[in-house]
Protein backbone atom coordinates (compact mmCIF):
# COMPACT_ATOMS: atom_id res chain seq x y z
CA UNK A 1 0.00 0.00 0.00
CA UNK A 2 1.50 3.48 -1.26
CA UNK A 3 0.45 6.38 0.50
CA UNK A 4 0.62 9.96 -0.83
CA UNK A 5 3.26 12.35 0.78
CA UNK A 6 2.73 12.46 4.69
CA UNK A 7 4.43 15.87 4.96
CA UNK A 8 4.47 17.96 1.72
CA UNK A 9 5.07 21.25 3.95
CA UNK A 10 8.32 22.21 6.28
CA UNK A 11 5.98 24.30 7.96
CA UNK A 12 3.76 21.41 8.92
CA UNK A 13 4.84 21.43 12.45
CA UNK A 14 4.47 23.27 15.81
CA UNK A 15 5.68 26.75 16.49
CA UNK A 16 7.78 25.79 19.53
CA UNK A 17 10.22 23.97 17.11
CA UNK A 18 11.24 27.14 15.69
CA UNK A 19 11.39 29.15 18.44
CA UNK A 20 13.84 26.84 20.26
CA UNK A 21 15.65 26.10 17.41
CA UNK A 22 16.14 30.01 17.21
CA UNK A 23 17.74 29.49 20.56
CA UNK A 24 19.70 26.91 19.41
CA UNK A 25 20.93 29.35 16.41
CA UNK A 26 22.07 32.03 18.28
CA UNK A 27 23.40 30.71 21.12
CA UNK A 28 24.07 26.76 21.15
CA UNK A 29 25.23 25.57 17.81
CA UNK A 30 27.71 23.62 19.34
CA UNK A 31 25.53 20.98 21.03
CA UNK A 32 24.61 17.63 19.14
CA UNK A 33 21.94 15.06 20.51
CA UNK A 34 20.18 12.43 19.55
CA UNK A 35 16.62 11.66 19.99
CA UNK A 36 14.72 7.76 20.32
CA UNK A 37 10.84 7.25 19.60
CA UNK A 38 8.92 5.51 22.27
CA UNK A 39 5.12 4.05 21.67
CA UNK A 40 3.86 3.86 25.02
CA UNK A 41 0.55 1.73 23.92
CA UNK A 42 1.09 -1.74 24.83
CA UNK A 43 0.82 -4.39 22.21
CA UNK A 44 1.46 -2.13 18.65
CA UNK A 45 2.81 -4.02 15.96
CA UNK A 46 4.80 -2.25 12.93
CA UNK A 47 4.44 -4.48 10.20
CA UNK A 48 7.57 -4.75 7.65
CA UNK A 49 5.38 -2.57 5.11
CA UNK A 50 4.22 0.00 7.61
CA UNK A 51 8.10 0.45 8.08
CA UNK A 52 9.22 0.55 4.51
CA UNK A 53 6.28 3.19 4.32
CA UNK A 54 7.82 5.50 6.83
CA UNK A 55 11.42 5.31 5.22
CA UNK A 56 9.83 6.17 1.99
CA UNK A 57 8.00 9.10 3.50
CA UNK A 58 10.97 10.37 5.00
CA UNK A 59 13.18 9.70 2.06
CA UNK A 60 10.21 12.38 0.78
CA UNK A 61 10.62 14.67 3.45
CA UNK A 62 13.85 14.76 3.00
CA UNK A 63 13.78 16.36 -0.23
CA UNK A 64 11.74 19.43 0.63
CA UNK A 65 12.91 23.17 1.26
CA UNK A 66 11.14 26.00 2.48
CA UNK A 67 9.16 27.92 -0.05
CA UNK A 68 9.47 32.04 -0.82
CA UNK A 69 6.16 32.31 0.98
CA UNK A 70 6.96 30.37 3.97
CA UNK A 71 9.90 32.25 4.56
CA UNK A 72 7.57 35.53 4.58
CA UNK A 73 5.62 33.84 6.91
CA UNK A 74 7.55 33.34 9.29
CA UNK A 75 9.61 36.56 9.53
CA UNK A 76 5.76 37.98 9.57
CA UNK A 77 6.24 36.34 13.17
CA UNK A 78 6.99 39.14 15.60
CA UNK A 79 9.33 37.38 17.31
CA UNK A 80 11.20 34.99 14.96
CA UNK A 81 14.23 36.96 13.63
CA UNK A 82 15.71 37.19 9.93
CA UNK A 83 18.90 36.01 10.18
CA UNK A 84 17.46 32.75 11.48
CA UNK A 85 14.56 33.05 9.08
CA UNK A 86 17.75 33.07 6.40
CA UNK A 87 19.44 30.26 8.14
CA UNK A 88 15.97 28.45 7.14
CA UNK A 89 16.62 29.43 3.51
CA UNK A 90 19.60 27.28 3.63
CA UNK A 91 18.57 24.82 5.99
CA UNK A 92 16.71 20.81 4.84
CA UNK A 93 16.38 18.31 6.76
CA UNK A 94 19.20 15.44 6.13
CA UNK A 95 18.13 11.77 5.83
CA UNK A 96 22.06 10.18 7.34
CA UNK A 97 20.73 11.94 10.53
CA UNK A 98 17.35 9.19 10.90
CA UNK A 99 17.63 5.36 11.36
CA UNK A 100 14.70 3.21 11.01
CA UNK A 101 13.92 0.05 12.03
CA UNK A 102 12.04 -2.93 13.75
CA UNK A 103 12.31 -5.23 16.37
CA UNK A 104 11.04 -9.27 15.20
CA UNK A 105 8.25 -8.56 17.64
CA UNK A 106 7.11 -5.30 15.84
CA UNK A 107 8.32 -2.91 17.76
CA UNK A 108 9.16 0.40 15.84
CA UNK A 109 12.80 1.74 16.29
CA UNK A 110 13.78 5.35 15.01
CA UNK A 111 16.63 7.59 15.93
CA UNK A 112 17.68 10.71 14.80
CA UNK A 113 21.05 11.72 16.07
CA UNK A 114 23.01 14.96 15.03
CA UNK A 115 23.71 18.78 15.31
CA UNK A 116 20.66 19.75 17.83
CA UNK A 117 19.50 23.03 15.59
CA UNK A 118 19.07 20.14 12.98
CA UNK A 119 18.02 16.95 14.84
CA UNK A 120 15.49 18.71 17.06
CA UNK A 121 13.31 19.72 13.43
CA UNK A 122 12.81 15.44 12.68
CA UNK A 123 10.37 15.20 15.69
CA UNK A 124 7.05 16.39 14.74
CA UNK A 125 7.51 15.24 11.00
CA UNK A 126 8.68 11.96 12.21
CA UNK A 127 5.66 11.65 14.71
CA UNK A 128 3.01 13.19 11.57
CA UNK A 129 4.50 10.32 9.25
CA UNK A 130 4.52 7.05 11.90
CA UNK A 131 1.22 8.16 12.70
CA UNK A 132 -0.82 8.24 9.49
CA UNK A 133 1.07 5.36 8.23
CA UNK A 134 -0.16 3.05 11.47
CA UNK A 135 -3.52 4.69 11.34
CA UNK A 136 -3.86 4.33 6.84
CA UNK A 137 -2.42 0.64 7.03
CA UNK A 138 -3.67 -0.59 10.11
CA UNK A 139 -7.46 -0.03 9.67
CA UNK A 140 -10.36 1.27 7.64
CA UNK A 141 -9.65 4.85 7.16
CA UNK A 142 -12.97 5.92 5.60
CA UNK A 143 -14.59 4.14 8.84
CA UNK A 144 -11.96 6.39 11.09
CA UNK A 145 -12.86 9.21 9.23
CA UNK A 146 -16.53 8.79 9.52
CA UNK A 147 -16.08 8.45 13.73
CA UNK A 148 -13.93 11.39 13.69
CA UNK A 149 -16.39 13.79 11.64
CA UNK A 150 -19.24 12.20 14.23
CA UNK A 151 -17.27 13.02 17.34
CA UNK A 152 -16.13 16.81 15.38
CA UNK A 153 -19.76 17.65 14.96
CA UNK A 154 -20.68 16.86 18.50
CA UNK A 155 -17.80 18.92 19.96
CA UNK A 156 -18.76 22.10 17.61
CA UNK A 157 -21.98 21.71 18.71
CA UNK A 158 -21.23 21.85 22.26
CA UNK A 159 -18.89 24.76 21.78
CA UNK A 160 -21.69 26.50 20.64
CA UNK A 161 -24.46 25.51 22.81
CA UNK A 162 -23.03 27.03 26.22
CA UNK A 163 -21.74 23.39 26.96
CA UNK A 164 -17.77 24.09 26.80
CA UNK A 165 -17.34 28.14 27.65
CA UNK A 166 -13.06 27.97 27.39
CA UNK A 167 -10.99 29.20 24.81
CA UNK A 168 -8.40 26.84 23.33
CA UNK A 169 -5.26 25.99 20.69
CA UNK A 170 -5.64 23.30 18.80
CA UNK A 171 -2.55 20.92 19.58
CA UNK A 172 -2.89 17.87 17.43
CA UNK A 173 -0.30 17.74 14.53
CA UNK A 174 1.83 15.31 16.30
CA UNK A 175 -0.58 12.72 16.61
CA UNK A 176 -3.08 13.48 13.98
CA UNK A 177 -5.13 10.64 12.09
CA UNK A 178 -3.77 12.73 9.07
CA UNK A 179 -2.75 15.48 7.49
CA UNK A 180 -5.73 16.03 5.70
CA UNK A 181 -8.15 15.87 8.99
CA UNK A 182 -6.06 17.81 11.17
CA UNK A 183 -6.75 20.44 8.42
CA UNK A 184 -10.56 19.83 8.86
CA UNK A 185 -10.04 20.26 12.65
CA UNK A 186 -8.74 22.85 12.57
CA UNK A 187 -10.65 24.73 9.31
CA UNK A 188 -14.39 23.80 11.35
CA UNK A 189 -13.00 25.06 14.92
CA UNK A 190 -11.82 27.86 13.71
CA UNK A 191 -14.89 29.10 11.42
CA UNK A 192 -17.65 27.53 13.11
CA UNK A 193 -16.84 28.10 16.55
CA UNK A 194 -15.62 31.38 18.42
CA UNK A 195 -13.71 29.65 20.89
CA UNK A 196 -10.44 28.08 19.31
CA UNK A 197 -8.11 30.93 19.51
CA UNK A 198 -4.95 29.59 17.68
CA UNK A 199 -3.31 26.55 15.95
CA UNK A 200 0.46 25.24 17.20
CA UNK A 201 0.36 24.03 13.55
CA UNK A 202 1.95 26.87 11.45
CA UNK A 203 1.57 25.87 8.05
CA UNK A 204 -2.44 25.28 9.32
CA UNK A 205 -1.86 28.82 11.26
CA UNK A 206 -0.65 30.60 7.89
CA UNK A 207 -3.07 28.92 5.58
CA UNK A 208 -6.33 29.89 7.73
CA UNK A 209 -4.68 33.11 9.09
CA UNK A 210 -4.62 32.13 12.60
CA UNK A 211 -2.37 32.59 15.32
CA UNK A 212 0.91 29.65 15.22
CA UNK A 213 1.10 29.14 19.36
CA UNK A 214 3.77 27.85 21.23
CA UNK A 215 6.68 28.25 23.12
CA UNK A 216 9.04 25.70 24.11
CA UNK A 217 9.17 21.96 25.39
CA UNK A 218 10.99 19.72 27.82
CA UNK A 219 13.59 19.05 25.03
CA UNK A 220 15.06 22.62 25.79
CA UNK A 221 15.28 22.68 29.46
CA UNK A 222 17.04 19.15 28.77
CA UNK A 223 19.55 20.23 26.51
CA UNK A 224 20.92 22.39 29.37
CA UNK A 225 21.85 18.90 31.37
CA UNK A 226 24.38 18.41 28.13
CA UNK A 227 26.68 21.57 29.02
CA UNK A 228 29.39 20.51 31.46
CA UNK A 229 29.18 24.15 33.13
CA UNK A 230 25.89 24.17 33.93
CA UNK A 231 24.61 22.17 37.53
CA UNK A 232 21.81 19.61 36.41
CA UNK A 233 19.93 21.36 39.34
CA UNK A 234 19.75 24.35 37.86
CA UNK A 235 19.03 23.60 34.14
CA UNK A 236 15.26 25.51 34.50
CA UNK A 237 17.27 28.53 35.78
CA UNK A 238 19.63 28.92 32.75
CA UNK A 239 17.12 28.03 29.95
CA UNK A 240 14.81 30.52 31.20
CA UNK A 241 17.51 33.12 31.33
CA UNK A 242 18.56 32.50 27.59
CA UNK A 243 14.84 32.78 27.07
CA UNK A 244 14.42 35.66 28.40
CA UNK A 245 17.64 37.10 26.80
CA UNK A 246 16.56 36.06 23.09
CA UNK A 247 12.67 36.96 23.29
CA UNK A 248 12.73 40.14 26.02
CA UNK A 249 9.87 38.90 27.50
CA UNK A 250 7.75 38.23 24.08
CA UNK A 251 6.80 34.23 23.78
CA UNK A 252 6.51 34.30 27.61
CA UNK A 253 4.78 30.70 28.39
CA UNK A 254 7.35 28.67 30.91
CA UNK A 255 7.19 25.13 30.70
CA UNK A 256 7.25 24.00 34.66
CA UNK A 257 7.71 20.24 35.09
CA UNK A 258 10.93 18.82 33.12
CA UNK A 259 12.39 18.46 36.37
CA UNK A 260 9.46 18.78 38.66
CA UNK A 261 6.93 21.76 39.21
CA UNK A 262 8.55 22.30 42.83
CA UNK A 263 12.35 22.57 41.32
CA UNK A 264 11.79 25.46 38.85
CA UNK A 265 9.57 27.43 41.52
CA UNK A 266 12.88 27.52 43.30
CA UNK A 267 13.98 29.31 39.71
CA UNK A 268 10.90 31.37 38.78
CA UNK A 269 12.10 33.91 41.02
CA UNK A 270 10.23 37.58 41.14
CA UNK A 271 11.63 38.81 37.85
CA UNK A 272 11.20 35.41 35.89
CA UNK A 273 7.52 36.12 37.00
CA UNK A 274 7.59 39.79 35.67
CA UNK A 275 9.47 38.44 32.86
CA UNK A 276 7.01 35.77 31.79
CA UNK A 277 3.41 35.98 30.40
CA UNK A 278 2.64 32.92 32.57
CA UNK A 279 3.26 28.98 32.40
CA UNK A 280 2.18 25.48 31.07
CA UNK A 281 1.44 22.59 32.90
CA UNK A 282 1.45 18.89 30.97
CA UNK A 283 2.19 16.36 33.84
CA UNK A 284 0.81 15.84 37.35
CA UNK A 285 -2.66 16.81 39.37
CA UNK A 286 -3.93 19.70 36.86
CA UNK A 287 -5.75 21.29 40.21
CA UNK A 288 -2.87 20.68 42.77
CA UNK A 289 -0.36 22.04 40.13
CA UNK A 290 -2.75 25.41 39.51
CA UNK A 291 -3.27 25.89 43.28
CA UNK A 292 0.76 25.58 43.50
CA UNK A 293 0.91 28.10 40.67
CA UNK A 294 -0.81 30.71 42.53
CA UNK A 295 -0.01 30.65 45.36
CA UNK A 296 3.91 31.12 44.12
CA UNK A 297 2.43 34.49 42.08
CA UNK A 298 0.63 35.63 45.49
CA UNK A 299 3.80 35.25 47.23
CA UNK A 300 5.37 37.88 45.32
CA UNK A 301 2.66 40.23 45.20
CA UNK A 302 1.53 39.23 41.99
CA UNK A 303 -2.16 38.83 40.97
CA UNK A 304 -2.79 35.53 39.61
CA UNK A 305 -5.79 36.94 37.28
CA UNK A 306 -3.18 38.51 35.05
CA UNK A 307 -0.72 35.80 34.52
CA UNK A 308 -1.82 32.87 32.57
CA UNK A 309 -2.26 28.93 33.11
CA UNK A 310 -1.99 27.11 29.95
CA UNK A 311 -3.12 23.02 30.47
CA UNK A 312 -1.76 20.99 27.76
CA UNK A 313 -1.77 17.38 29.72
CA UNK A 314 -3.62 14.85 27.83
CA UNK A 315 -7.29 17.14 27.83
CA UNK A 316 -10.40 16.25 26.15
CA UNK A 317 -12.81 18.59 26.36
CA UNK A 318 -15.01 17.45 29.28
CA UNK A 319 -11.56 17.71 31.34
CA UNK A 320 -10.60 21.16 30.31
CA UNK A 321 -14.19 22.35 30.86
CA UNK A 322 -14.05 21.21 34.60
CA UNK A 323 -10.53 23.30 35.07
CA UNK A 324 -11.96 26.13 33.47
CA UNK A 325 -14.77 26.34 36.27
CA UNK A 326 -12.45 25.66 38.46
CA UNK A 327 -9.71 28.22 37.47
CA UNK A 328 -11.59 31.04 35.25
CA UNK A 329 -11.86 33.53 38.39
CA UNK A 330 -8.37 33.19 39.50
CA UNK A 331 -6.03 33.30 36.59
CA UNK A 332 -6.51 33.17 33.05
CA UNK A 333 -7.14 29.95 31.69
CA UNK A 334 -6.46 28.89 28.26
CA UNK A 335 -6.22 25.07 26.89
CA UNK A 336 -3.71 23.29 24.33
CA UNK A 337 -5.67 20.05 22.82
CA UNK A 338 -4.22 17.86 21.24
CA UNK A 339 -5.44 14.13 20.05
CA UNK A 340 -8.66 14.74 21.13
CA UNK A 341 -9.04 17.48 18.53
CA UNK A 342 -6.99 15.66 15.65
CA UNK A 343 -7.67 11.86 15.87
CA UNK A 344 -10.71 10.93 18.38
CA UNK A 345 -12.01 7.91 16.29
CA UNK A 346 -13.94 4.58 17.06
CA UNK A 347 -10.15 3.63 18.05
CA UNK A 348 -7.33 4.06 20.62
CA UNK A 349 -5.17 6.73 20.11
CA UNK A 350 -1.53 6.20 19.74
CA UNK A 351 0.83 7.34 22.79
CA UNK A 352 3.76 8.10 20.43
CA UNK A 353 7.12 10.44 21.46
CA UNK A 354 9.95 11.29 20.12
CA UNK A 355 12.07 12.17 23.07
CA UNK A 356 16.07 13.87 23.30
CA UNK A 357 18.43 11.31 25.08
CA UNK A 358 21.80 12.34 24.39
CA UNK A 359 23.39 15.73 24.29
CA UNK A 360 27.31 16.13 23.28
CA UNK A 361 27.35 12.45 24.10
CA UNK A 362 25.71 12.80 27.64
CA UNK A 363 22.52 11.51 29.18
CA UNK A 364 19.57 13.66 29.51
CA UNK A 365 16.28 12.93 30.96
CA UNK A 366 12.77 14.37 31.49
CA UNK A 367 11.63 13.71 35.53
CA UNK A 368 8.49 15.53 35.55
CA UNK A 369 5.76 15.57 38.10
CA UNK A 370 4.39 12.34 36.78
CA UNK A 371 6.30 9.38 37.02
CA UNK A 372 5.53 7.27 33.87
CA UNK A 373 6.04 9.80 31.95
CA UNK A 374 10.07 9.49 32.50
CA UNK A 375 12.03 8.50 29.60
CA UNK A 376 16.28 7.75 29.85
CA UNK A 377 18.24 5.36 28.18
CA UNK A 378 20.61 5.44 31.47
CA UNK A 379 19.39 4.18 34.86
CA UNK A 380 22.57 5.35 36.31
CA UNK A 381 22.02 8.88 35.27
CA UNK A 382 18.02 9.17 36.19
CA UNK A 383 18.98 8.39 39.40
CA UNK A 384 21.79 10.98 39.88
CA UNK A 385 19.30 13.83 38.37
CA UNK A 386 16.47 12.64 40.39
CA UNK A 387 18.93 12.49 43.65
CA UNK A 388 20.68 16.11 42.50
CA UNK A 389 17.05 17.69 42.42
CA UNK A 390 16.04 16.57 45.35
CA UNK A 391 19.47 17.78 47.13
CA UNK A 392 18.43 21.48 46.19
CA UNK A 393 15.06 21.15 47.14
CA UNK A 394 15.98 20.17 50.87
CA UNK A 395 18.96 22.27 51.12
CA UNK A 396 16.51 25.59 49.95
CA UNK A 397 13.47 24.14 52.17
CA UNK A 398 16.53 24.40 55.23
CA UNK A 399 17.53 27.73 54.00
CA UNK A 400 13.91 29.16 53.76
CA UNK A 401 13.04 27.34 57.34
Amino acid sequence: MKLEPIVVSLLDTDLYKFNMDQVIFHKHTDLCGEYLFKCRNKDVVFTEEMVEEIKAQVDHLCTLRFRKEELDYLRSIRFIKNDYVEFLRLWHPIRDYVTIGRTEAGELQVAVDGPLFSAMQFEIYLLEIINEVYFRMRYDYDKLLRSAEERLNNKIRALNDGTYTFHFAEFGCRRRLSREWEDVVVRRLATETDKCIGTSNVYLAMKYNLTPIGTYAHEYVQMFQGIDSIPLSYTNHYAMRDWYDEYNGDNGTALTDTLTTDLFLLDFTRSMVNNYTGVRHDSGDPYAWGEKIIKHYESYGVDPRTKLLLFSDSLDFDRAQKLYEHFKDRAKVSFGIGTFCSNDTCETALNIVIKLQFVNGRPVAKISDAEGKAMCRDDQYLDYLKRSVAFRLERQKDDRA
